[in-house]
């Protein structure tokens, strides 16, 4: 166990960003620093397309290998033969599983993803067999641009981005699988930097001129040239919705003014209210049918309805019902009278014409949390300068979407859209890649602390509490919070925490810090509930000779989007820095 002392604070070759997104991925690089020298990657050339981002979809055989990533696995996939699908992996939008791990679990590196078809692999496979092919893909294309003939992941700085809302096991999860993947050769290296998207997006759209923007309420100069404006930025993801609020400070950095908030109200609720729609219509026997025994052509469905949904306006959707739903359903009746008592859609040679309004009420789950999420945070008297909502992320392209905000919200703010709102957050995190200081500050979401000792004051401490030393000259308390950092306060993100604490014994070896979390503001013991174990680290102590009286220094970076800490034993010099291992929990 530790005392405390006391509290006082002190004050990257190619850049090369990785958007692993729930629906879409996609990447961005720059050979140099400057927002016009980041180069964009397309996809799907090969089947007629031209897209910034890939589907995030991966195959695997039956043997359990990797075989396709992105367009390659769904056009793979749609190929094979029922049977032969029911013995491969294919896996879509499996990035979700850690935000409802997050929710309703913890997140560990042993856990395993379901496949469409039931099979499971471990999630780790999953993971940083995506980002191997995304970084052997993404090295490729460095060395075309840069006329190297090889061209090494150590000579890359890697930007990696995650959802804001997602708790440090998440982030620690995708650096593990970036280590597995070898983007990385170790869980420390600086050569991969965390992102988080909201931010990333906000350093793209801060530089754009006016132009840049498919809605513009905005004056002529960039929002960098006006320091001290303020805006909230909602990244519209397929799984998560992320919104944070900046303000542009004189230096054009970035100040965050409210913690990072949101849920999975992303645009894949589009996709499970119209499967779900479906299902009605055609009942359950029949769709449980064809989902388990034709999911390669339900893929294809889903994929081309998902282009459908960003473009719609005010006008019919249509989806084309593939032939072995049509086949399925015709065993049973007429697909006329599948439809006659159906409200929103009717039937039309093999397409399903969906109304505006049906297709809008797909929306509403989504469009009704994201404005109740905006009014909350809108309405708190520190965010009265509030000027500007952007919506970033592809997500955000939906007409539907953004109507709805702008209904609610255009009467008081400017509603922005960029033009490539689905690259924003990887054009957005090269810079940020370039130039990680560029965000000033962050707010931080959660109380944290660690586990120390202190003098046992029976006006204070629970008396079963009580401990003796083994020298038996000392009283103490045991499992006592130590804050650190409290809920809801803004953290520099150059600055270092340092803290001293002295060892309980003697003859004390090593001392180990015990990392603790909870949403509560202040709390006095380490076992109070809602409290969260997030990790330790130990730290040698091997020289006793100067007892109780030797020195530990803790010091931390709160404001990264990962915690890092470093212990020394100020008489041995012996340190230990550790990216805390949420996931061994």
């Amino acid at each position: 166990m530790l005392q405390p002392l006391r509290v006082e604070c002190k004050e990257l070759a190619p850049s090369h960003k990785i958007n692993f997104g729930t629906s879409f991925s996609g990447y961005c690089f720059s050979l140099a620093s400057g927002a016009s020298q980041i180069r964009q990657v397309l996809w799907g050339a090969e089947y007629g397309l031209m897209t910034p981002k890939t589907p995030t979809c991966i195959l695997f055989n039956e043997k359990q290998e990797f075989i396709k990533f992105g367009y390659d696995a769904v056009m793979k996939y749609k190929s094979l033969p029922s049977s032969e699908a029911q013995k491969w992996y294919f896996f879509h939008n499996f990035k979700m599983n850690l935000y409802n791990r997050v929710c309703r679990a913890k997140v560990t590196s042993d856990m395993n993803l379901e496949a469409s078809n039931g099979k499971k692999l471990p999630a780790l496979k999953v993971f940083s067999e995506s980002l191997r092919y995304m970084m052997e893909h993404a090295l490729s294309n460095i060395e075309s641009a840069s006329f190297q003939k090889v061209c090494g992941c150590s000579d890359v700085t890697w930007v990696l981005t995650v959802p804001a809302i997602w708790n440090a096991a998440a982030k620690q999860f995708m650096r593990l699988a970036a280590k597995e993947a070898g983007l990385i050769s170790d869980m420390l290296s600086e050569k991969l930097i965390i992102a988080l998207e909201p931010e990333a997006a906000s350093l793209w759209c801060k530089q754009l001129p006016r132009e840049g923007f498919m809605v513009d309420c905005s004056d002529s100069e960039k929002f960098e040239d006006t320091p001290g404006i303020q805006y909230v930025v909602v990244d519209c993801g397929g799984g998560t919705i992320d919104i944070t609020v900046h303000e542009i400070q004189e230096n054009h950095h970035l100040k965050e003014l409210h913690k990072a908030s949101g849920g999975g109200w992303g645009g894949n609720t589009v996709d499970e209210h119209l499967i779900a729609f479906l299902k009605e219509i055609f009942g359950d026997d029949i769709w449980d049918e064809y989902v388990k025994s034709y999911p390669g052509e339900l893929q294809e469905m889903m994929y081309n309805f998902n282009l459908q949904k960003y473009s719609t306006s005010r006008e019919e959707t249509y989806v084309r019902c593939y032939y072995n739903l049509t086949r399925l359903a015709e065993c049973k009746k007429d697909l006329h009278h599948f439809f006659e008592k159906v409200d929103g859609a009717m039937w039309d040679n093999g397409t399903i014409i969906i109304t505006y309004e049906k297709m809008k009420s797909f929306f509403a789950y989504s469009t009704e949390k994201i404005i109740d999420a905006l009014k909350e945070i809108l309405h708190k008297p520190d965010m009265s300068s509030v000027q500007y909502i952007l919506l970033v992320g592809g997500f955000a392209s939906s007409i539907i979407l953004r109507d709805e905000i702008r209904e609610a919200f255009s009467e008081k703010y400017h509603i922005l859209c960029p033009l490539e709102a689905q690259i924003a957050i990887a054009k957005g995190a090269v810079l940020f890649g370039v130039n990680p200081q560029i965000i000033a500050s962050r707010i931080s979401a959660r109380t944290y602390g660690i586990a120390v000792a202190q003098t046992f004051d029976p006006e204070i401490h629970d008396l079963w509490r009580l401990r003796i030393s083994k020298s038996e000259r000392y009283v103490y308390c045991d499992g006592i919070f130590e804050k650190l950092v409290g809920m809801e306060q803004s953290v520099n993100i150059n600055e270092v925490a340092c803290y001293t604490f002295y060892p309980l014994e003697p003859d004390q070896t090593e001392a180990c810090f015990n990392f603790f979390c909870t949403e509560k503001e202040n709390a006095l013991y380490v076992d109070e509930e809602g409290m969260e174990l997030l990790g330790s680290c130990t730290v040698p102590m091997p020289d006793t000779k100067l007892g109780k009286k030797r020195q530990l220094k803790l010091e931390i970076k709160f404001g990264l989007a990962e915690f890092k800490a470093t212990g020394t034993d100020v008489t041995s010099k012996q340190s230990q820095t550790v990216m805390i291992d949420f996931l061994s929990m």
